[in-house]
């Protein structure tokens, strides 16, 4: 309720980007705006499509249900629905509520005077579904190269992507985008362990203030980033860990078609080593 409160001030009519005074007005704690229709109208549209294509499939299992790309052979052009004209349309379903739900998440920001920070955030993911969908199966001439709708021939299709390029951990650029999400991953833990230890203290001792955490880590590695540092670096680490998974992925078949392993014999031939 505290929340509550106070949230009335930033319920004021102002901040879109397209559409004016038209969709902005809350449903109860949600605000609506142009492009939040935008996003329940694609979202509900592609869930819909889903459900239909699972009742042309032969199950309907949830596990094993797919909705595959056109084959290899249709390009970029459309296919039928039963022939992967399903997953266009569900693709593109998809590009529209994700890319609406940034642009709502921007027009929050500008109702708070919050910087951008969220709906930058959320593009950087975005981003990777894009990169997969559509920018790396355009780059390869056909939609056939995106990944498929379902649980199953989903990871099919991750491993199949890897073992058709030798061996995927030797992709630098997959190296990097690892290198970021194991970072993140660490410096999450280190920072929730370091809050629960200050905030559930023993003995019947008061809560911690920064001060202690920071101490802490001064003692522990030297160094302290402080509160709100660990915050942007935390951010920073999980950008970046979404883009270059994203890069990584959309090189390979592209500018890189061979064998990631042999790609390493570069180095050795450069002059020093002989």
């Amino acid at each position: 309720m505290a929340l509550l409160s106070f949230e009335r001030k930033y319920r004021v009519r102002g901040g879109t980007l397209i559409g004016g005074d038209l969709f902005d007005f809350w449903v109860g704690p949600f605000y609506v705006g142009f492009f939040g229709v935008t996003t329940a109208i694609s979202a509900l549209l592609g869930t819909a499509l889903i459900f239909a294509a699972a009742t042309q499939g032969p199950t309907l299992n949830p596990w094993l249900i797919s909705i595959n790309p056109p084959p290899i052979e249709y390009g970029l052009a459309f296919a039928p629905l039963k022939e992967g004209g399903y997953w266009q349309v569900i693709t593109a379903c998809a590009v529209v509520a994700f890319v609406s739900w940034v642009l709502r998440q921007a027009e929050i920001s500008r109702k708070l005077g919050m910087s951008y920070h969220v709906p930058i955030a959320f593009s950087v993911a975005v981003f990777a579904y894009v990169t997969l969908n559509v920018i790396r199966p355009f780059w390869m001439g056909a939609w056939g190269n995106g990944f498929p709708y379902g649980i199953w021939t989903h990871l099919e299709w991750v491993s199949g992507v890897g073992y058709a390029f030798g061996n995927f951990h030797y992709n630098p650029v997959h190296m990097l985008a690892i290198t970021f999400f194991f970072t993140n991953c660490l410096a999450l833990a280190l920072h929730g362990g370091l809050v629960l230890s200050a905030v559930n203290t023993t003995g019947g001792t008061d809560v911690k203030t920064p001060e202690y955490e920071d101490t802490y880590f001064r003692d522990f590695i030297g160094y302290s980033v402080g509160t709100l540092g660990i915050h942007r670096v935390g951010l920073f680490l999980a950008l970046n860990a979404g883009f270059w998974s994203a890069i990584c992925i959309v090189i390979s078949g592209t500018l890189y078609v061979g064998s990631w392993i042999e790609f390493w014999d570069f180095w050795k031939k450069i002059p020093i080593w002989s």
